[in-house]
């Protein structure tokens, strides 16, 4: 499964007529708005009528595209995951091909969003609404284990079997749980809760699923 497939089949159904450039550069406002709300008063900010304040809209046009304020959410989750993923294959496709090494690119591309989008530090993936907020079926979680399964795979001419996806969904969990705690107080994030996060992540990582040279 690809990133593509992956995000198009968990993307929320919006209430609108197909997308013509007018509706997109509409929805890129709205959703804009409520990144910049979170940043501005978290979550719990980001209501109908104060998304129509930010964006310079209607309520009436919020609700033609969002039903309510979850579908809004859901629309952001899927939009960060999408942007991370790009930022993730970006940086494999410009890195050394070391074992593991395209693992350290999620890493950084989770911590560069954290510290640069908008909205991204407080609702990820959704994940801190719902462990399945894009994906009724799957964890986000168990989402991205299978899209860094499959670039693993066409990495390093592996399979992307059982086995790979159930590790790097416990690397993920790892990382998760430790990159939350780094920019918990801090939103730069503290550099010794980053590094035990490249060292634990890398060392389960090398020890469970080695790698050929390439």
């Amino acid at each position: 499964m690809t990133a593509h497939t992956a995000l198009a089949t968990d993307r929320v159904v919006m209430r609108t007529e197909p997308v013509q450039q007018r509706s997109s550069e509409r929805i890129t406002l709205l959703l804009d708005a409520a990144a910049t709300l979170i940043d501005d008063a978290g979550i719990d900010g980001v209501t109908t009528s104060a998304v129509a304040l930010r964006s310079r809209s209607s309520v009436g046009v919020v609700y033609r595209y969002f039903p309510n304020i979850q579908s809004l959410l859901r629309a952001l989750a899927a939009r960060n995951m999408e942007r991370y993923l790009e930022r993730v294959w970006h940086g494999i496709e410009n890195s050394p091909v070391e074992a593991w090494s395209s693992f350290d690119s999620t890493l950084d591309a989770f911590i560069d969003m954290t510290r640069s989008e908008p909205g991204f530090r407080a609702l990820r993936f959704g994940d801190v609404i719902d462990q399945r907020f894009i994906n009724p079926e799957l964890s986000n979680n168990a989402i991205l284990a299978r899209e860094f399964a499959g670039q693993v795979g066409r990495t390093y001419d592996v399979t992307p079997d059982d086995d790979l996806i159930f590790h790097l969904e416990v690397a993920i969990e790892i990382a998760s749980g430790l990159l939350t705690r780094a920019f918990q107080l801090d939103k730069n994030g503290d550099a010794r809760f980053i590094e035990a996060t490249r060292d634990l992540c890398g060392t389960y990582l090398r020890t469970h699923i080695p790698l050929p040279r390439t």
